[in-house]
């Protein structure tokens, strides 16, 4: 892991297309300005790492699942 020293104001560079500014420091927290191209995801890691999570288990479906779901869904209708 690259670590970087930045003071209020600094940025720093990733590749030509992203900047992230130190826009305010305040306690034990640093608030990030993050200019980037607006098709890139950019997310908190905690909700990166949730996302990722739910893609796996939809990932993990089978098409037992949706039929059993879809048989629940409807067995009260008539």
């Amino acid at each position: 892991m690259l670590v970087l020293t930045r003071k209020m104001g600094e940025t720093i560079t990733i590749g030509d297309q992203i900047r992230i500014k130190v826009v305010e420091m305040k306690g034990n927290q640093v608030r990030l300005g993050i200019e980037a191209p607006g098709d890139m995801r950019i997310y908190r890691e905690e909700i990166y790492l949730k996302v990722q999570k739910e893609n796996q288990m939809a990932a993990n479906w089978s098409l037992d699942d949706l039929e059993n779901a879809v048989g629940f869904a409807g067995a009260g209708k008539e």
